[in-house]
């Protein structure tokens, strides 16, 4: 009876130094009054295949009017103000150049700009060519979206309305990290040009974190979150994995001590 018991505890303590915790915590090197350097700021710029829409605006609606590629249907004007939305602009798509063709100004280039560089080049260039000598130019992204995958609460696309977009930011869309998801090895693939990129996080290391590429995501950036031991221990039917090394130690152990309490008796 007593070898039985002793089995048995043997058993639990072996299922109880198997299971490791899951780290579930955020910047664990941070100390109360750190300061941390930040990676440099790395605002969105516009690649080939992306889109924007682009609304200019004038004293006179009716000059601004020819500026703008409407949605038919949409476009109303007054006497004191232009009332076209971008909502209701139809969207530039930068082509295999870097350009856009935009209505009597012809090519422009605008990969690798921002933007506000955009509507800077655009308010430019129509001032410069005499077309309107008081546009006020408003650029804002169509269709820009990261993706967020793994373990995480809500997986998904998720659009690009601002500037900059942190890795933090966009856990925080996907509803952050389950508890299943490793916290030391977030996974973000980013095409450049013909190459994909991979860059891996550790969040709980505020230092890498802050100094990684992938701390400010580009547009159509894939952030994966891999599951952890728990969840891989779950996945595996009766939730043993006979790869695991541990569990072969924990094995042998269990075995050393039941025979030399055997031989001892």
């Amino acid at each position: 009876m007593k070898i039985k018991n002793l089995l048995c505890l043997c058993a639990l303590g072996m299922m109880i130094t198997s299971c490791k915790a899951p780290q579930l915590g955020y910047f664990q090197d941070l100390k109360d009054g750190d300061r941390k350097q930040l990676m440099e700021e790395n605002i969105i710029k516009l690649q080939p295949g992306d889109r924007l829409s682009i609304l200019v605006s004038s004293k006179d609606p009716n000059l601004a009017y020819l500026y703008n590629l409407q949605v038919v249907g949409h476009y109303r004007s007054t006497n004191s103000t232009n009332n076209l939305s971008t909502s209701s602009i139809a969207s530039y798509t930068v082509d295999e150049r870097g350009e856009i063709d935009f209505p009597y100004l012809g090519k422009l280039k605008v990969k690798g700009l921002t933007r506000s560089q955009v509507a800077e080049l655009v308010k430019k260039q129509l001032i410069d060519n005499e077309k309107l000598k008081d546009p006020t130019v408003t650029v804002d992204f169509r269709d820009m979206y990261f993706s967020v995958t793994g373990e995480v609460k809500n997986p998904g696309r998720f659009v690009i309305d601002h500037d900059k977009v942190t890795i933090l930011d966009a856990l925080s869309q996907a509803g952050d990290l389950t508890i299943y998801g490793r916290r030391d090895n977030v996974l973000v693939m980013r095409k450049e040009g013909d190459v994909q990129n991979v860059y891996r996080i550790d969040l709980a290391n505020a230092e890498q974190l802050y100094s990684s590429p992938a701390f400010y995501l580009q547009q159509n950036d894939m952030v994966y979150v891999e599951p952890n031991a728990r969840r891989a221990k779950e996945a595996t039917e009766l939730g043993i994995s006979f790869s695991n090394p541990s569990l072969w130690i924990s094995a042998a152990s269990l075995l050393t001590t039941i025979s030399v309490l055997i031989f001892k008796k």
